[in-house]
């Protein structure tokens, strides 16, 4: 009976993945986005609505990442980034706020296995933010991933943590700002020597700097708030709200999503022309 069931399982599987791929194949005839941007909400209420644990709420969601990085890599996305914790999420309460980061060591960690998503499908993986703010484990095995997969290039998973888009453009100008001004010159520095920043200037020193502009932006849970979430980055993109908990997001919304920009591509590059 255990022999009957597995191979219906594996079975089943084939199908799924041959629909998939069908699937695709179809979509790739318009034009495939190259930034998906996602903001995931709803692992809090996902764990309530299902009487679990917040933790198992983002080990859920962590799941949900992993699958929709497979489903963008497999469409031909070349860039995917995801808002995995906010500046203003230090003010959670502090034993969800060290869950969440244990679970961000755990699961860098198993980005590196050889069999792992990121290896398989030659993804590379930059942690965005202000990460001196996380602790020092996090900040090592973040750094660890960055290292290891510095050298795939099909794919690029950008995860923002420790991000607001307030504080990345707050981080720019100051950048900006020192490498106008002549430190070096006592005078400029006691006559307040005036700089001109340009937009170029900033745009160099984002968190950002390392991708395109997203052509599309996700919230799930049907919320419509950016919530400080790639504010400079997002004026021309499409947005797009499933009701599906993040956790509970599937294949079918990010198609709605594809079908949506592909509509609309025309209208959204004539504006970022005009732009």
């Amino acid at each position: 009976m255990e022999v009957r069931v597995g191979r219906t399982s594996v079975l089943f599987g084939l199908l799924v993945s041959f629909f998939r791929r069908c699937l695709f194949c179809i979509l790739s005839r318009g034009p495939i986005p190259s930034h998906l941007a996602f903001i995931m909400d709803g692992n809090r209420r996902f764990a309530k609505k299902e009487n679990l644990e917040t933790g198992i709420g983002h080990r859920a969601g962590f799941t949900a990442l992993m699958s929709v990085l497979k489903y963008c890599c497999e469409l031909g996305v070349k860039h995917v980034t995801f808002y995995a914790f906010s500046i203003d999420n230090f003010k959670r309460r502090p034993d969800e706020v060290q869950i969440l980061m244990d679970l961000m060591v755990e699961k860098a960690e198993g980005l590196m296995q050889q069999e792992s998503i990121v290896n398989e499908y030659g993804i590379r993986v930059y942690f965005l933010g202000n990460l001196k703010l996380l602790s020092e484990p996090v900040q090592a095995a973040a750094e660890k991933v960055m290292k290891a997969t510095a050298k795939n290039t099909k794919c690029m998973l950008l995860i923002c943590v420790a991000y607001t888009s307030t504080d990345e453009i707050r981080r720019a100008v100051q950048e900006s700002c020192k490498g106008k001004i002549e430190i070096s010159n006592p005078e400029a520095e006691l006559q307040g020597k005036r700089c001109r920043i340009n937009l170029v200037d900033v745009e160099k020193h984002m968190y950002m700097a390392v991708a395109p502009d997203p052509d599309i932006m996700i919230r799930t849970s049907g919320e419509t708030r950016l919530s400080n979430f790639l504010l400079w980055q997002s004026s021309y993109c499409q947005l797009y709200s499933p009701d599906a908990l993040w956790p509970e997001i599937g294949i079918w919304e990010l198609v709605w999503a594809i079908l949506s920009f592909q509509r609309n591509r025309f209208y959204l590059d004539k504006k970022k022309k005009h732009f």
